[in-house]
């Protein structure tokens, strides 16, 4: 199995730099602007990009997260309109890769094979569902894996070298390094340890790996790209999605513009790191 992944990692390997992972919310602050801003990102410099699929008991996300996805949720964002999302995002992007991040719950309540089968048809090439550990591999990733979905594993600084393996058994398309211990956009990482994490990663699988939480600037992806596969940024995003808005919450004529402008900027930063 091969997909847009796998392709976009291995030209950007070919290209001598990191790639540049963006994540917004499906559905906010609206579902249509959440539309437009996926459908920017890859001109403004995303080469891989991740929507969140809102949830009401997010766990792993920090108040900016949150906050993205109540936004979403009280305009009445769903799983099925998230998948719309990638669907009309299609239509005029056949290359870009296409992550879903979220939570297992709504995917449940879904149903698994449904689940499956729409985001594999609509075009979706990855999850990322924080809260499905390796021991419940047999729930959605081996079903994902054998729909042609890659599943996407994270590792922490407290993946030792006795749980790291069995963390990547079943990962495929990237390995997601979360460089803090504790919440999305909760602190920023310690740029020179981040080279050593990911060797220490690197000696037990063969995928590339990726590192976020806490990337807010140009400064912060070039630091992180000059050990890494991948640079993800994601609170810093909802965050400007956030300042864009108006006093009732809604899209403003900056808010598209907010967004594309951040990415922009730390896409040049990752960018300017040759491997």
């Amino acid at each position: 199995m091969t997909t847009r992944i796998d392709t976009r990692f291995a030209a950007l390997k070919s290209e001598g730099r990191a790639a540049l992972v963006t994540f917004v919310m499906a559905g906010d602050p609206d579902h249509a602007t959440a539309l437009e801003i996926i459908k920017a990102l890859p001109k403004a410099g995303a080469d891989l990009i991740e929507i969140g699929m809102p949830f009401t008991d997010p766990m792993a996300d920090g108040p900016a997260i949150q906050a993205a996805g109540l936004r979403a949720l009280a305009g009445g964002e769903t799983l099925h309109s998230t998948i719309d999302i990638v669907r009309a995002f299609r239509v005029n992007d056949t290359e870009t890769p296409i992550i879903l991040m979220g939570y297992f719950n709504p995917i449940y309540i879904y149903g698994v094979e449904t689940f499956l089968k729409d985001a594999k048809e609509a075009g979706v090439d990855g999850l990322i569902v924080v809260d499905c550990p390796p021991e419940e591999d047999d729930e959605l990733c081996k079903p994902a894996l054998k729909a042609g979905l890659n599943f996407i594993r994270l590792a922490t600084p407290t993946t030792d070298e006795k749980r790291l393996p069995k963390v990547l058994s079943n990962t495929s398309g990237f390995v997601y390094y979360v460089s803090i211990t504790g919440i999305t956009g909760s602190a920023t990482p310690d740029f020179s340890k981040v080279a050593t994490a990911v060797a220490r990663i690197k000696a037990h699988t063969q995928l590339p790996v990726a590192v976020g939480f806490g990337v807010k600037t140009a400064s912060d992806a070039s630091a992180i790209a000059k050990g890494a596969d991948g640079v993800v940024v994601g609170s810093a995003l909802v965050e400007a999605v956030r300042k864009s808005l108006d006093a009732d919450g809604k899209a403003t004529s900056k808010t598209i513009g907010a967004v594309t402008a951040l990415v922009s900027e730390i896409a040049a930063g990752v960018r300017a790191v040759k491997k």
